[in-house]
Order: C-alpha cells, then sequence, then structure tokens
C-alpha cells in the first residue's frame, strides 16, 4: 500500500531555514469540476489525474477547485502526484486521523515547496480562500536586502451574473486584497483560481437587456478589474500575451473571429467546445466563452510572466455517455514567472509610446454602436459573402495539392507537406465584401516547378470556377492573380521546405529558430504570415481590434488616404499604427469598447511628430534598433524581417496629407455632436467602400490649381492595358518627391484614384480607355507668391523629366498602343470629373501571349543557386546570356562599380557616347545608356551592379 500522508512540521521554528531566489516558478490553477449528484460517479477522475500529470500541466505549485472528498483520495493516491508534489493542504479523507475536507467544494493547493497556510472566510458561508505562504522560496529587497517569501491566494470566487451575486464578488476581491495589504504588503504574491467573473460583452450585455443586472452592475464588473490592477497585480494571460503571444486556447483559434464577442479571449470555460460545459449552461445567454479563470501575480518587479498555456483540451471516451467528452468543464491554466535580470529590473516594462486612453464625445456615446454603424453601411460581410470565401479558399487548395502531390510522385522522395494558407485582411478577419484575398503557399519544391505545375492545374480547373487573371512580376517576386467563384484571389509562393514540415508550430518559433535560416527572398515572402501568426496570438482582444480596424479603414477609403502604391496608408499600415494603440489600453488594464480604441487613435496620432519619430510595437520590439534614413518621411515598423519599415513608398506630401487627415478626425473629435458619419465625412445611407467618396468630390474644389496626368489606352489586350496603368501610377510617387525636392514652397496632394471625364461621353466603352490622375497644388505657409513665373518654369521642367522617364521605359509603355501626359492644368478647367468605377485592366481574361510560363522563372538566384548545390550545371535558358568574355593578353577586369565611375566622373569621357549591357531578370539581355543608370537602391529602376555584362561605345558599338 501506498505511503500514508503526514502533517508537515512548521517551518517557522526553525529560523535557519534555507531560503532559495528560483530562477523561474510555475504556477497552475484547474477548476476539476464536482460531481453534484448521488452516488457521485468517478469515471472522469482518471482523465483529471492524468491531465495534471500531462506535461503541459508541470508545475511548482497547483492550486485545484471544487475538490471533493470523492476525487481528492484518487489525486493523492497516484504515485507520479504525490512524488511531484509532495506537499498538499489537506489529505485524503479516506486516511485514519484525517477526516472529511471542510465544505462540499474545497480548494486544495499541491506544492514542490514545503508551504504553511490559512483559511481567509469570506461573508458567505463554505465560502473563502486559502493564503499560502512559502518560506523557503521568496525575493531578497534589493533596499535592506530583506528576504520576503512568496504568498499564494487560491480562491474560487461566488459564482452567478446578478446585481447581488457581482457584488458579493466584489466583497471578496476586497478582502482578498485587503488581507494582503494589512499582512504581506511587500511580500511577493500570486492570486490563482476560478474568479467566475463574466467576460463576453454578449453575455453581459444580453443579462442587463433582461434586467437580471443594472448598469451600474455592469460598471462594477470593470471595477473588479481595476481594483486587482490598481493593487499592482498584472494577468499572467494578457502580459504573456501582448509580449511574446499566447495562442493556446486551440478551440478559440480556430473559431473565426467574425463568430466572436468581445472578452471571449482567450476564454476557460467554453459552452461552445465542451460538452461538459454546455450541459451545465443549456443554451441560454450564458452559453458563451468566458475567460474565467486566472493567474495573477504583483512580483514587484523581480520577477515577469514569460509564458501562458492552457491544459485540459483532451477528450477520452467517457463509458458514461459513450461519446468523447471531457474531464472538467474548464480549460487548466498555467503560467511561468522567471526572475528579472538587474537590466529588466532597471529598464521599465511600460510600453514606449505614451497612449493616454481618450474617450468619445457625447455624440458618440449616445449614438448607435461602432459595429451598429459599420453593419448599417455594408461593412461587416453577411453569412453568403463568408460562405463563398471559405469555398473559394477550399476549391483553390484542392486544386494546388493536386499539383503539389503530382510533384512529390516525380521527386524520388516523397515531398513534405504542402501549405496553403489565407494572409492579409482575409487572415486578420478585417476584410469586406470587397477585399481581395491573399494567399501563400508554401512548400518544398522551386518557384519555377510550383507555377509551371499550378499554371497547368489551374488552367484546368474552368468547371470548377477557376481562371487565371494574370501573371504579375512584383517587387516581392510572382504572383498569379485568379478568380476563384467570381472572388479575386493572389496567389504566391514561398520555396522553404523547414517551414512547411514544421507547420504550423513553427509559427510560434522565436525568429533565432534554425528553420528560419531562409535566403532574403523566402523571409520577406513569409513575413506577411509570420506577422499575421503573431498578431492573432498577441492582440489582447481580436473582436475589438477588427471593429476599430474596419472603422479606420473605412475613415482612409473616405478621405483619399487608403493606397499603399501611392504611398497612402494599407491594411498592414493600419495595423502598425492600431496594435500600440490596443496593447497599450489593455496593459493599463483599461476596460475599453472599440468607440475607446478609434477615438484614442486619433487623438493620439493627431498629436504624433512623424519627423522625428517611429511607430512600433514596443511589447514586441524590446529594443528597437532601427536607423532610419532621410529618405524614410514615415517609418511604421512591422514585426518580422527582413524589411522592417512597412512604408517604403511615403513621400513628405503623403506624410503630410495623412498628417491633415489625422488634425481634421481630431477637430471633428473635440464637437460634442460628433458622429461616425460625420468623421468619415459622409451621408447617413452611403454605403462605405464605395469608391466615390464624398471627399473626392471635396478634393475637386480644394485646390485652384492641379497636375493632370492623362493616361489613354486604345490597344488590343487588356492585361497590357493595366500594365501600362499600373506602372504609371508606380511612377506617380517619384513626381510627388520631386514636386517636394525642386519646388519647395509647394504643398501637393494626390487623390489615390483615376478620373473620368463625364462630360465627354462614354469614351471608355470597347477597347479604349481615358483617363486622368489629379495632383492638387497649393502654397504653403512660408511662401512668396512673387516667385510664382519661377516656379511656374520648375514645374514644366519637372513634368518633362517625369513625362519622358515613363515614356522611355518600352517594357510598359508601347507608344502604338497608348500616351500619357502631364500638365498643369486650372480648377475651372478640368471639367466634369467622377472617380472611375472601372476596374481597369485588371481581369485581363485569358493571359497575353508573352505571359508565357517562362516569365515565371524563379525570381533572384534563389534556385539556381539551390540546383547547384545539387551539383548540376545549368546552361539552360536560365543561365546568363551575353556574357562578354576577356580579350587574351589584357589585365584584369575592372568592377563594373570602377568603369561606371570613370565614365561618369572623368572629365576625358563623355557618359553619354557609353551604353550598358546588363541582364534583365525576365527579358534576357537589354541595354541602357549610362546617365539613365540608378545606383541608388531606394530607386524604383535601381538594378544590381552583378547583373551589368558589359559597357559599349555608341559610335562603333565597341565593348569596352
Amino acid at each position: 500500500s501506498s505511503v500514508a500522508w503526514e502533517t508537515a512540521e512548521s517551518t517557522n521554528t526553525s529560523p535557519g531555514t534555507n531560503v532559495v531566489i528560483l530562477e523561474q516558478l510555475v504556477v497552475a490553477s484547474y477548476n476539476v469540476l464536482a460531481e453534484f449528484e448521488w452516488p457521485p460517479q468517478s469515471y472522469r477522475h482518471p482523465a483529471l489525474v492524468e491531465n495534471l500529470l500531462s506535461p503541459r500541466a508541470a508545475a511548482d505549485i497547483v492550486v485545484l477547485q471544487e475538490v471533493t472528498d470523492h476525487f481528492l483520495p484518487d489525486l493523492l493516491t497516484n504515485k507520479d502526484i504525490r512524488s511531484r508534489y509532495p506537499f498538499v493542504t489537506h489529505g485524503p479523507p479516506d486516511q485514519s486521523g484525517i477526516g472529511p475536507l471542510p465544505s462540499l467544494l474545497n480548494t486544495v493547493v499541491l506544492s514542490r515547496f514545503g508551504f504553511e497556510w490559512q483559511y481567509l472566510p469570506f461573508h458567505k458561508k463554505h465560502k473563502g480562500c486559502t493564503v499560502a505562504r512559502f518560506p523557503g522560496i521568496g525575493t531578497r529587497d534589493a533596499d535592506d536586502g530583506k528576504f520576503k517569501p512568496w504568498i499564494l491566494v487560491a480562491c474560487h470566487l461566488s459564482q452567478g451574473l446578478t446585481d447581488g451575486a457581482v457584488a458579493t464578488k466584489k466583497k471578496e476581491v476586497q478582502k482578498m486584497l485587503d488581507y494582503l495589504s494589512a499582512t504581506f504588503l511587500q511580500h511577493p504574491c500570486i492570486i490563482a483560481g476560478d474568479f467566475n467573473l463574466a467576460t463576453s460583452t454578449y453575455t453581459i450585455d444580453a443579462a442587463k437587456k433582461k434586467n437580471d443586472i443594472s448598469a451600474q452592475t455592469v460598471r462594477q464588473l470593470r471595477d473588479i478589474d481595476r481594483v486587482i490592477s490598481d493593487f499592482g497585480f498584472l494577468d499572467t494571460w494578457l502580459a504573456t500575451r501582448l509580449e511574446s503571444g499566447e495562442s493556446s486556447d486551440i478551440a478559440n483559434e480556430k473559431r473565426n473571429v467574425l463568430d466572436s464577442f468581445q472578452g471571449e479571449q482567450g476564454a476557460t470555460f467554453d459552452p461552445l467546445t465542451n460538452t461538459l460545459a454546455s450541459d451545465l449552461v443549456g443554451n441560454g445567454l450564458n452559453n458563451r466563452p468566458q475567460r474565467y479563470d486566472k493567474i495573477l501575480v504583483k512580483a514587484n518587479g523581480h520577477y515577469n510572466p514569460h509564458g501562458f498555456n492552457t491544459f485540459g483540451q483532451t477528450t477520452f471516451d467517457s463509458p458514461e455517455k459513450g461519446v468523447p467528452t471531457y474531464a472538467s468543464d474548464h480549460w487548466g491554466i498555467r503560467c511561468l514567472l522567471v526572475k528579472s535580470s538587474p537590466s529588466d529590473m532597471s529598464r521599465s516594462c511600460v510600453p514606449e509610446m505614451e497612449i493616454a486612453l481618450r474617450q468619445p464625445p457625447p455624440g458618440l456615446a449616445n449614438s448607435e454602436s461602432l459595429e451598429d454603424f459599420l453593419e448599417g453601411h455594408g461593412c461587416l460581410p453577411n453569412e453568403q459573402e463568408r460562405t463563398d470565401r471559405v469555398e473559394a479558399i477550399k476549391t483553390l487548395e484542392m486544386v494546388l495539392k493536386d499539383a503539389a502531390s503530382s510533384i512529390s510522385e516525380n521527386e524520388t522522395r516523397s515531398g513534405p507537406t504542402f501549405i496553403v494558407v489565407p494572409v492579409g485582411s482575409y487572415g486578420l478577419g478585417v476584410w469586406t465584401s470587397s477585399s481581395d484575398i491573399d494567399c501563400l503557399c508554401i512548400g518544398p519544391f522551386s518557384s519555377k516547378t510550383f507555377f509551371a505545375l499550378a499554371v497547368q492545374r489551374l488552367n484546368r480547373a474552368t468547371t470548377l470556377g477557376v481562371r487565371i487573371l494574370r501573371r504579375v512580376k512584383a517587387n516581392s517576386g510572382n504572383m498569379l492573380e485568379l478568380e476563384v467563384n467570381g472572388i479575386k484571389v493572389d496567389l504566391q509562393y514561398c520555396a522553404a521546405a523547414s517551414i512547411a514540415e514544421r507547420w504550423p508550430e513553427v509559427m510560434k518559433r522565436p525568429a533565432s529558430d534554425p528553420a528560419f535560416a531562409l535566403s532574403f527572398q523566402a523571409l520577406a515572402k513569409l513575413k506577411p504570415v509570420r506577422d499575421l501568426f503573431y498578431l492573432r496570438r498577441s492582440l489582447p482582444d481580436m473582436v475589438q481590434y477588427r471593429m476599430a480596424h474596419l472603422f479606420i479603414k473605412s475613415w482612409a477609403q473616405a478621405r483619399g488616404i487608403y493606397s499603399a502604391k501611392f504611398g497612402f496608408l494599407g491594411g498592414i499600415h493600419i495595423s502598425v499604427l492600431l496594435v500600440p494603440v490596443c496593447k497599450a489600453l489593455a496593459y493599463e488594464n483599461e476596460t475599453v469598447t472599440p468607440a475607446d480604441i478609434v477615438v484614442t487613435f486619433f487623438h493620439h496620432y493627431s498629436e504624433f511628430d512623424w519627423k522625428n519619430s517611429m511607430v512600433f510595437d514596443s511589447f514586441f520590439h524590446k529594443e528597437l534598433r532601427y536607423n532610419r534614413t532621410f529618405r524614410e518621411p514615415l517609418c511604421l515598423i512591422g514585426w518580422h524581417a527582413p524589411a522592417l519599415n512597412t512604408t517604403p513608398i511615403a513621400s513628405i506630401p503623403t506624410v503630410a496629407t495623412i498628417s491633415s487627415e489625422f488634425g481634421r478626425a481630431e477637430k471633428l473629435l473635440a464637437d460634442d455632436d460628433c458622429t461616425w458619419g460625420k468623421l468619415l465625412g459622409i451621408e447617413p445611407e452611403t454605403a462605405l467602400g464605395s469608391v466615390q467618396a464624398p471627399a473626392s468630390t471635396e478634393f475637386l474644389h480644394a485646390f485652384k490649381t492641379y497636375i493632370k496626368i492623362d493616361a489613354h489606352y486604345w490597344g488590343p489586350s487588356q492585361e497590357k492595358s493595366g500594365r501600362f496603368i499600373g506602372w504609371l501610377e508606380s511612377r506617380c510617387v517619384m513626381l510627388l518627391v520631386d514636386i517636394n525636392r525642386k519646388l519647395k514652397h509647394l504643398l501637393a496632394r494626390i487623390w489615390p484614384s483615376r478620373f473620368l471625364d463625364v462630360s465627354a461621353g462614354a469614351e471608355t466603352s470597347g477597347a479604349e480607355y481615358h483617363g486622368c490622375y489629379l495632383i492638387g497644388l497649393a502654397w504653403d505657409d512660408d511662401s512668396n507668391k512673387e516667385d510664382a513665373k519661377e516656379v511656374g518654369m520648375a514645374m514644366q521642367t519637372v513634368l518633362q523629366e517625369f513625362e519622358a522617364r515613363v515614356r522611355r521605359d518600352e517594357m510598359y509603355y508601347d507608344s502604338q498602343f497608348c500616351w500619357m501626359s502631364a500638365t498643369v492644368a486650372r480648377a475651372h478647367d478640368l471639367g466634369s470629373l467622377e472617380v472611375d468605377q472601372s476596374l481597369w485592366g485588371e481581369y485581363g481574361g485569358e493571359t497575353d501571349d508573352d505571359g508565357s510560363d517562362e516569365e515565371l522563372e524563379e525570381e533572384e538566384d534563389f534556385d539556381d543557386a539551390e540546383e547547384e548545390s545539387k551539383g548540376h550545371k545549368s546552361t539552360g535558358p536560365g543561365s546568363r546570356a551575353a556574357v562578354v568574355g576577356k580579350t587574351p593578353g589584357l589585365g584584369k577586369f575592372r568592377t563594373a562599380a570602377d568603369v561606371l565611375n570613370r565614365l561618369r566622373w572623368d572629365p576625358n569621357f563623355d557618359s553619354g557616347d557609353y551604353i550598358i549591357g546588363y541582364e534583365d531578370r525576365f527579358l534576357g539581355a537589354r541595354e541602357r545608356a549610362v546617365e539613365h543608370w540608378k545606383t541608388e537602391q531606394t530607386d524604383e529602376e535601381f538594378i544590381p551592379q552583378h547583373r551589368i555584362l558589359y559597357f559599349k561605345r555608341r559610335e562603333d558599338n565597341a565593348i569596352v
């Protein structure tokens, strides 16, 4: 038989007790669910014990709630439990001389370390908490050198969501805090257990509507969190989540953010997943997930939470029910506390960006909720739109996996798995009905192989509603634009076997993990999915974030500052701006609504110093080392490498526009009558996201003078027209930069949409397109109007240079089929303009002949290096073209940089007489004049010097 449990000797009697300051302390809490019917069933006991012995539950101290006389003997006879936790508050009731537990439901503490404890009764009978003191472990004060033992309060607060129940809980929390304040004020403390505080706003709002609780009780619920926080306690789940991220709530991970409500993140009681929980609460308003269980710590800076997870989420076959079920109605929780280093102690863990909560003005506070506003303006997708997207992704995955399996069959070894993952707005849950789906495929084969097979399979899948619209060679590499069941999908591929093999666990690994020892290009492709997974793990409340993000996106669209390609904001930029606001407010333990977040967001950034400050998530970037260059007027720092600044295209004029829009929003919010519609500048019935924003009309009347960039296309190919227009739009950024650099006192604002002259009739019918882009011009406050003539001449030069640059690029500009011009126009000469609603060239249908599969070669020399490492020598079409050999007898070749500098700066040479031969990644050998060669890496037309093949003299075509 097993050895009996004995009463531990009091450790107070021996003053020479060995004391240790632990490097780390692990604490767990688990509500094991009592049996309330007689005779009590014990079929769950083995599963409960197994959960407590699982690696995910291994701890130094465990707090159990709802322990009964029936369960405790089964727990304490287990030899693994006894060896892991030699100390316990209560012995087994079936052992002679011990006797029954004091109540039907008891709180029991198991520990590796010896402790002494006492019972602190609450106001209600049989309700109280266990206060344990651990004399052998603690912290030592830096000031007086005194050792302070750890204190643990194990609690199980009263249940219920009524006025009386919430008032009782508040008293119980106050009693615990008062006791700690009077007895153990300077000690490191932990409060762990089941707090029974409803967190789902759905449940709280429903109870208020049914008059189960008053508005005052709703405030009291918030006050309980506030009073705990003010006492100095940190919620370990929140602290861990904000920094390294926490994602062990598997059920919530799988549940779509669109199906959740605020306050359900990190739920430990989940009737939607756990059958035991749903049996208890039924189908009423209680059936939402709640974060009842918490571990709070107050270690005065000596320890910090560094990890958090749930356990008890595996099912077992219940002999009672004949179906798989869980051991308890709650998940268990566990946290890791790590001793702070001296540098941690000196460095405050308060975020670097000071963000103060701002409440909405009365007009917003009393009007419709933010969610209702978004719903009313068509921003929240309906069920059908959601289903359509889920089906589209399934279809695409099926077609691509078919391609992947055929590659694996052709390989000698069976290749590792192949992943299709939605990223961008869809992945984050912030999509609207007009959003594309961005999909990233991750696999072990080369990009060339993947695209060759993918194109083949996608072309065959037309009966499934799949068609390739066009192939795009973007900065980030190759991309396919698809249409799947009428939904636009952008498809990219990343060759990374190390990621595919360990998916999805690898996404929780730190950047130092060997799986991320990949090429620059592969890391660039993975960046969106790594950022996405981190945000989903670390945002305090995804539902609140989603509402705030959707409103801010609608605001940016309505105000003409939503377009990353023009240097304004895109989805990632809104994330970079919004995440620090959400995290800072949660860190301050502010109970906030999405409206609070939005108002705080506008207030914070209306006062932001864009020129000298950077926006970043200080919970992720603990020690950010980023050297900002003078070419970065806007610094919005993302999360993962390689490219940290997410706004490389921003220019000084676009930053000034963004800043002025934040100023406008802040001014409106200062008015008590402000509404959501006024903030966006829209009429009540306007559907958000509609391209014809009222602000575009405002823009057409805001300036006296504009630059008008006209674009015409009359060729046969829709794809080429799309390429031409995309190219022209990407050049507009450089025009803004030139205006800012060469015309000092002019302010320029571009509208990020194309305009059509509606007075000219339906000119855009058939294959001919005609549209224009407008840049509004105004003098700044320091301008001297007398210089107007000089500025006018300089402007003409800038525009002529811009036209020449665009027309010179033969790859995109074919004078047979297209034409563009840039002119200065007075406002009254613009005619009747409206935003162009057509998707010019976007839906190219069948790909043109020149969009052949050879285009989809592997970007950079990534594959070539891979092939060579396998021992192959490539002599096919992928090898370097037109490499010029060296004439025998001559000395060593000079570097390309040397030759270029000599041609440019040596007075004996005229750079206009020379041409550079270089290899284009897609088109093979090409030539460009020396004076047009760009050496600045940030320039759009930059070509790396290792691609230079030769230098040639114009007059005799001699290679020099």
